[in-house]
């Protein structure tokens, strides 16, 4: 679970670095070291080329199949050299830049790509397009998932806070993937005033913004384990169980579902 928010929160903090790839021939043994990557692989037909994965990659089903090469932050060199790939995919951060330059330095194609909100989306889909030899089938999934971050956000009807972890509380603040999804599922963040991705904030601030939904990426039905606590239960939506437990694999990603996960949330809110 500690990994996982690490990887989670790594990827939300993230800074920009340049692209790396080369004009080369399509691809045809990729090693994708991000589940967005993988995704979007799949999604425009290039999954088969795929020889390795993180072990977070866990969509679609048949990415499962893949050796799982680590998880990925950063990448285990040997392991990736391992499985003789012509082009490794990689989260574009700032221990992935020096794992690229080893792989460049061993002969293996690498690229370094951004990928940490809506409107990034449809570059990145493109990019892989290229490198794959899928162009027509990248553009037809990047013009959709562009409207994604285009289009004007429906009228906000209720709000939420994003809780990703409960000692201390770190939420979920504007400049995060998953405060988009908010805003176009309609819902309010109470913490899109705080410009980072993610933040640490006092049990008393939450209880102060008051969200008449508290959000939290789970893939279980049952609520988090800090909704028995009593300091918990000052929130108002804890105390009446308004849980909002959203499938980690569908949230805590951009992809080409992103489309599908702000319907879910929106299903969800109006309930």
């Amino acid at each position: 679970m500690l990994r996982r928010l690490f990887v989670f929160l790594f990827v939300l903090s993230a800074c920009h670095t340049s692209v790396r790839r080369h004009d080369s021939a399509p691809a045809r043994r990729i090693v994708s070291l991000l589940p967005s990557f993988t995704e979007i692989l799949f999604a425009i037909g290039a999954g088969d080329r795929v020889v390795g994965r993180t072990q977070w990659c866990d969509y679609p089903p048949a990415a499962l199949s893949i050796p799982n090469v680590g998880d990925g932050l950063p990448p285990n060199i040997e392991a990736v050299m391992a499985r003789q790939p012509d082009l490794v995919v990689l989260y574009n951060a700032g221990p992935n830049v020096t794992a690229a330059k080893q792989l460049e330095r061993a002969g293996i194609q690498t690229v370094l790509i951004d990928l940490n909100r809506l409107e990034d989306l449809g570059a990145a889909t493109r990019t892989l397009g290229r490198l794959t030899g899928r162009e027509e089938q990248a553009e037809s999934l990047a013009i959709i998932l562009d409207s994604l971050a285009g289009r004007p956000p429906p009228p906000t009807t209720t709000s939420l806070a994003f809780v990703v972890w409960d000692n201390p509380p770190i939420i979920i603040g504007h400049g995060s993937y998953l405060d988009q999804l908010a805003t176009q599922a309609g819902a309010r963040n109470v913490f899109s005033d705080v410009a980072a991705p993610s933040a640490q904030v006092s049990l008393e601030t939450i209880v102060a913004r008051d969200p008449q939904w508290i959000a939290v990426l789970s893939d279980s039905a049952v609520p988090p384990s800090f909704a028995k606590r009593r300091e918990w239960r000052a929130v108002r939506a804890v105390r009446q169980g308004h849980f909002l437990l959203l499938p980690g694999s569908l949230f805590g990603r951009p992809g080409p579902r992103s489309g599908e996960a702000i319907q879910l949330l929106r299903a969800r809110l109006a309930r």
